[in-house]
Parts: C-alpha cells; sequence; structure tokens
C-alpha cells in the first residue's frame, strides 16, 4: 500500500505490470487503459468517420493547454514536437549564438542534449563541460561563465544514475548573469513536479513516453514567449503568425508566429497527442506531487535493501539530491540483466550497473522481488557486494 493514494487502483489500469515485476518506468512505461481508450478512440474515429479534423485538432489545443497547466506556463508557450531530441536541437537553433560564444553543459549528460550544442561547433561556438557531481547547482557553473558565455543547458533528472540537480539555483544564475537557459526534464516529467516559469527556464524540452505514460514519437517544448528574439532554425506555413490563405509563400510576410507555435511544422502526431491528454487527466486525478513521495518512500525501501546486501547504490543517497524514481545498482549488467529476465524482473542496463526505474504503479513487494532474486543468485557469491 502506498500512504499517498491508491496504488492497488493504479496498478489496474496498468495490465502488463500483473505479468512481470516491471522496474523499468525510465526506459518506457506500460500502457495504462485510458491511454490505450484514447488512442483507440482515435483509431475508431478515422475508421468509421474518415476523420473529424476540426475535432482532433481541437483535442490539440485542448491537451497542449493541459501540458500548459501541469508545467505552470501558457498555453501559447507550449509546442508539440517528436522527442526529447528535437526539442533540444530546436532550442540550441534558436539561441542568437555568434562565433565564439559558449555554452555550458554537464560531462556525461544525456548526449542527444550535448549533441545539439556539439553541433554548433561549426558555426565557432564552445562547448565547455562542468564535472558531473552528486550535486550540481550555479556554484558548479559560476567559474566557467565569462563575457562570452551565453547559455546553460542540462537535465533535471539524470538517466544513469538518478541525480536531481539544484535546477532552480542554475535558473536563478542564467537570471543574474543574462544568460539562457535549456533545461531536458524527460526523466523528470510526471513523477518530479516542474514549474518552467519559476524556475526561468528559455526553454524546456522532453519527450513523453516515461512518466508522461504515452507511446513513443511525441515531445514537448516549452518556450519562454517574453524571449521574442529565440526564432526558429527552419519554417513551414503552420510557423507564420500569418499563414496565407490561399497558401502561396510570400518572401514578405514570413514573421514566425507570437506563440511557441513558430516552432512547429504542421502536422501533429494526433494519436500521441489524444493519449497525452487521457495521461495528463490520469497523472493529475493521482496528483504529480503524490507520485513523487511514493516513488521516493519506495527508493527509501530499495535502499534499505540493499544496504542489507551489502549492495552498492551508484549516485546520490540523500532525496535532496535525488531523483525519487531513478536507482542504479552497482551489480555489472553484462553478468546480471540476464538473470533478471529469466526471473520476470524487468530492469535496464546503465553505465555502471543496473537501473531500478519506478512508476507510479510499482509498490514494496516489487522492490522485495528484485531484492529476493539478487539475493538468491548472489548468496556465496561475492560479485553482489562489487
Amino acid at each position: 500500500m502506498s500512504r499517498h493514494y491508491d496504488v492497488d487502483a493504479v496498478r489496474k489500469e496498468f495490465p502488463a505490470v500483473e505479468r512481470m515485476v516491471y522496474l523499468d518506468a525510465g526506459f518506457q512505461t506500460p500502457l495504462a487503459r485510458p491511454v490505450k481508450a484514447a488512442i483507440e478512440q482515435f483509431l475508431r474515429e478515422g475508421f468509421e468517420t474518415a476523420g473529424p479534423k476540426s475535432v482532433w485538432l481541437d483535442r490539440v489545443e485542448q491537451t497542449r493547454a493541459k501540458v500548459a497547466r501541469f508545467l505552470g506556463v501558457t498555453a501559447d508557450e507550449i509546442a508539440f514536437t517528436k522527442n526529447t531530441s528535437e526539442s533540444m536541437n530546436i532550442a540550441a537553433n534558436a539561441l542568437p549564438l555568434r562565433d565564439g560564444d559558449n555554452v555550458l553543459m554537464i560531462h556525461g549528460d544525456h548526449p542527444n542534449n550535448a549533441y545539439a550544442f556539439l553541433n554548433l561547433q561549426r558555426r565557432g561556438v564552445e562547448v565547455r563541460f562542468i564535472p558531473m557531481t552528486e550535486v550540481v547547482n550555479a556554484e558548479s557553473f559560476r567559474p566557467l561563465i565569462d563575457e562570452r558565455t551565453r547559455a546553460i543547458s542540462m537535465s533535471h533528472v539524470t538517466f544513469h544514475a538518478g541525480h536531481r540537480f539544484d535546477i532552480a539555483s542554475v535558473g536563478a544564475l542564467c537570471a543574474e548573469t543574462k544568460l539562457y537557459f535549456v533545461v531536458d526534464v524527460m526523466q523528470a516529467i510526471g513523477v518530479v513536479p516542474i514549474d518552467a516559469r519559476a524556475v526561468g527556464a528559455s526553454f524546456v524540452g522532453s519527450g513523453s513516453h516515461k512518466g508522461l505514460l504515452v507511446p513513443q514519437g511525441l515531445g514537448l517544448l516549452y518556450w519562454d514567449k517574453s524571449l521574442n528574439e529565440l526564432e526558429p532554425a527552419y519554417l513551414a506555413a503552420a510557423s507564420l503568425a500569418d499563414i496565407p490563405g490561399d497558401l502561396i509563400a510570400r518572401p514578405d510576410r514570413m514573421a514566425p508566429s507570437p506563440t511557441a507555435g513558430r516552432f512547429e511544422l504542421g502536422n501533429f502526431n494526433l494519436p500521441a497527442v489524444h493519449a497525452l491528454g487521457a495521461a495528463l487527466d490520469m497523472i493529475e486525478q493521482i496528483g504529480v506531487e503524490n507520485i513523487q513521495s511514493h516513488c521516493f518512500d519506495l527508493g527509501d525501501h530499495l535502499i534499505a535493501r540493499l544496504d542489507e546486501l551489502g549492495v552498492s547504490l551508484v549516485g546520490p543517497r540523500d532525496r535532496k539530491h535525488r531523483a525519487p524514481h531513478i536507482y542504479v545498482i552497482g551489480l555489472p549488467a553484462s553478468d546480471w540483466l540476464g538473470h533478471f529476465e529469466d526471473n520476470g524482473v524487468r530492469v535496464s542496463p546503465e553505465r555502471d550497473g543496473i537501473r531500478v526505474s519506478l512508476g507510479m504503479f510499482n509498490t514494496a513487494d516489487d522492490i522485495d522481488r528484485l531484492i529476493d532474486v539478487i539475493s538468491k543468485r548472489g548468496q556465496g557469491r561475492p560479485s553482489v557486494a562489487a
């Protein structure tokens, strides 16, 4: 049982978690019944009526408004993309960076965040990396800032060890030093509460197939609309402030939309947008703060059980610095991943071990089953404590 919501009722919405011990939400969450129903409604409407496009586009805007509320911003600051990587590339290329400017990042952060900015080296932009430590905050970046520093880009939560960085202090530093601030929230959103405006982000990028419960293929981008100098690197009719009614392109009418629609290129992933609307309703009903608290409790239980076995945890232990839902066990993936699979436990291999990533549907029994699988194989084996 959870102290925060009826987790047994939630589990019934995820049939896959009754068939296996699913501890891999940081890779992709199983499909929930309400999400599946939303996709089926879209398919049924397309099948039976050839597609009520105006109705579908109205739902896109309804979902956009839900995303905005979820991030503490306004609907005209939300764009839909394909995934986190596209969102981060849109952000990187929208910043007014010139030859000789530099951007600060964290060494070992998600590669697709880094590549979005490393690709700007061909324009003479320098990327400077700070070391990844258990605590990253404003003071981690401050020593590297000089007169040509223009931006900081970082993840809120790391995918490989569950660091939860102090984006609020980094956002305050960016405001103080007049830097753009780009945040990848893919591993946080849906589990960790996010207020994009409060942290002072210029852009926030994410996909939706982890904490937001949607199949792959849909991303989100928040843009601070007060930064109207940030313009798209590519353009379509849908990106314009004034879309020509006759759909004839005119070189003298190319002003971008005053909304985040300036970063969109037209047709949407409509099934996924329908799914996201249903997923956000589900998350809102439970409460993201409750999901976070539940995962923290499970994480405490996992850490205590690992300590009993003498098995190490990679990454931070303190709630202040760890993500509630991502934990890496210090067991070599090459030796252990197949063992977990053989025993019906779904986890992921990571850089330094086995990643356990929790969802709203997990219970202490899932943790105990994981520990049992480790314990049975590890009895008498020195590699368990490696």
